[in-house]
């Protein structure tokens, strides 16, 4: 496609045509949204995080914020309330929690932990 000057369609709007087929794929699947605001709202509190892990003081302290935020976010991604994980984790830690079974504590293992105990 072109206009009057002969320039592409693509040199006006800045779509990268080797794209095309992605960015009309929502034509062919009604289940793709239009729009990417949930996909937004829901990585939202990730940016915000990333913004606020400037402040960490050190590299040290960014690794560790880090840490903490993926636990976290893993933890919402799992239904799993992360204050509740983070209490039980750490107080299985400071008991002496064997370093050869850490796995355990991972959030998806310790929700299947949990899903067992209640049943």
């Amino acid at each position: 496609m072109h206009f009057y000057s002969g320039q592409p369609m693509h040199f006006y709007s800045g779509v990268d045509m080797s794209r095309w087929s992605g960015l009309t794929r929502l034509l062919d699947d009604g289940r793709i949204e239009i729009d990417s605001n949930a996909v937004e709202r829901s990585i939202r509190p990730i940016a915000l995080n990333r913004k606020n892990a400037l402040f960490a003081g050190s590299d040290g302290g960014g690794e560790h914020w880090a840490i903490h935020a993926s636990l976290i976010e893993t933890c919402k991604l799992n239904d799993i309330d992360p204050q509740a994980y983070l209490a039980d984790v750490l107080a299985r830690l400071a008991a002496g929690h064997p370093i050869n079974r850490i796995a355990e504590l991972l959030p998806w293992a310790w929700l299947a932990e949990r899903q067992t105990q209640r049943a």
